[in-house]
């Protein structure tokens, strides 16, 4: 059969496809999520409120084709994609859609992820020509499929048969194996946490007619078994009073401590530090060392990136985010705060969080802040960890973060590793009497000789970071040299001499720094 033929076939399956679905159609009625009988509240198109104008793609991103959905069962983030939120083509630039599309996966390629393709909604209005789908692919490079480790496809139908028949001599046998088909939601349960899945109405409103269609030819789901009571040892998926209660009052947990401690002493100059994944199955046989209460000796893996993995699993599997719930909605309003009054608005919300989680959180962000200092070495500055960690350390009580959150989340993270000194050192953060940190230079100290003291500011902010090199003042690693960024940072007077800087003069400071 001819190409030519294959496309007519194609289009002749989503004609049935639309028939079908017309078929199903039926009187609305409230809907409900199974495992909790109440009605499923899913935002749509248009309606995110974290979504601001300012984004540069914010003509195709306020459809809510694409979201971040929280990750799989084996910790890997996870994105989908909804055709039933795609308008008629006229109204939408596809090639825009490809370059939304690109810049959404660049902040995760670097580590495992999986798409959730979810088929239902594609009809002949929507969708995008062959020649968009072929071209589409082919700019998808290896850097793009490397760590996409599963594509699943939700309710597929024969137009996706006939599709995979058209492309199947472009795909190569590797990445076929990576595609995996759901005919139901519930067969998609088993592969992810669900209840940190957006699945769009329409999407739950069709699988619910499909099961209903077939009811009575299946046996019905098992009932889940009651959760078990943690071991004594337990260090995964326990809160953190479950652990200082049972670590002799030590507030910071045992997991934490032991792989921010190897890190340090190992693999702060390792390159992409905490953006690369591990084994799923070391990972699962190191969590149950610890949770058993025996030692772990991260030598014996030969995997620096290894500690890093844990590190993440562990706060990712906290009963309640270190950030806590409470603080998502005010963290998410932080891109709407004046640049200038940003690190004070961050000192602002952490006043709110128990005691207990803001010396976790300031433990952390220290360490953090140590990994970003050594970024020309482990390529993770303050922005790169920001990436990887926002979601990690807060989330909402419902659902998964949208998106469009992600950019005040990562942008508070963020604030919080650059500035970790001006956050956590100053005692009225906590509402505390003035006490200057051990090792940390009060604001009324004169300057060590050499280290001119600055206050640290937000990103954009006239300020620089106290650089102990000649250079006092400019930020050579960020400036470099384009004198532009010099005003950025309150270097206007240092333009012109960072102009005439040799490469040798930036590259020294950068070490210093």
């Amino acid at each position: 059969m001819s190409r030519l033929d294959l496309e007519q076939l194609a289009e002749i399956e989503l004609q049935r496809d639309e028939e079908e679905a017309a078929a199903l159609s039926m009187a609305g009625r409230p809907l409900v999520m199974p495992t909790t009988g109440r009605p499923l509240v899913v935002p749509t198109a248009g309606q995110d409120p974290a979504l601001s104008m300012d984004h540069p793609f914010y003509d195709v991103a306020r459809h809510g084709i694409l979201q971040v959905a929280g990750e799989d069962r084996f910790g890997r983030r996870v994105i989908t994609f909804s055709c039933c939120r795609m308008p008629p083509s006229h109204e939408l630039n596809h090639r825009r859609l490809l370059q939304y599309l690109k810049h959404t996966l660049d902040q995760y390629v670097e580590s495992d992820y999986t798409i959730v393709y979810f088929h239902y909604g594609l009809n002949s209005q929507n969708k995008p020509s062959l020649s968009w789908l072929q071209s589409t692919y082919k700019e998808f490079d290896r850097r793009y499929k490397k760590n996409l480790k599963a594509l699943y496809i939700v309710h597929p139908t024969n137009f996706i048969k006939v599709l995979w028949t058209i492309f199947k001599p472009l795909i190569s046998h590797k990445f076929g194996k990576k595609v995996i088909y759901f005919n139901s939601l519930s067969e998609l349960r088993e592969h992810l946490k669900y209840d940190q899945l957006i699945v769009p109405p329409e999407v739950l409103r069709y699988d619910e007619k499909l099961r209903s269609l077939h009811k009575g030819r299946s046996s019905p789901p098992a009932k889940t078994p009651p959760p078990r009571p943690p071991l004594p040892t337990q260090q995964f998926g326990v809160s953190l009073q479950y652990l200082k209660d049972k670590n002799q009052g030590e507030l910071i947990p045992p997991v934490l401590r032991f792989t921010v401690t190897y890190l340090r002493e190992k693999g702060l100059h390792a390159e992409g530090l905490f953006r690369r994944s591990a084994s799923v199955h070391t990972i699962r046989e190191i969590q149950r060392l610890y949770n058993q209460g025996k030692p772990v000796n991260f030598d014996d893996y030969g995997d620096i990136h290894l500690p890093a993995v844990i590190l993440k699993t562990f706060l990712r599997e906290l009963p309640q985010p270190l950030l806590t719930f409470k603080a998502y909605e005010q963290i998410l309003e932080i891109t709407s705060v004046e640049s200038s009054l940003r690190v004070t608005r961050c000192r602002q919300i952490l006043q709110s969080l128990p005691e207990h989680n803001y010396a976790v959180l300031s433990y952390l962000m220290g360490f953090l802040h140590e990994v970003s200092r050594e970024s020309i070495f482990n390529k993770m500055n303050s922005s790169n960890l920001a990436c990887v960690f926002g979601l990690n350390l807060i989330w909402p009580s419902q659902g998964a973060s949208s998106l469009s959150a992600l950019v005040p989340l990562n942008l508070f993270t963020e604030l919080l590793i650059e500035y970790y000194g001006k956050v956590f050192s100053a005692p009225e953060a906590r509402g505390e009497p003035r006490a200057d940190t051990p090792g940390q230079p009060s604001s009324s100290d004169p300057p060590e000789p050499g280290r001119e003291l600055r206050p640290a500011t937000a990103p954009g902010e006239a300020a620089c970071h106290p650089l102990p090199c000649p250079w006092e003042g400019v930020c050579a690693p960020t400036v470099q040299h384009n004198p532009r960024k010099a005003s950025e940072f309150g270097c206007q007077e240092k333009k012109k001499e960072i102009k005439m800087m040799s490469p040798s003069r930036v590259h020294r400071c950068e070490q210093q720094n």
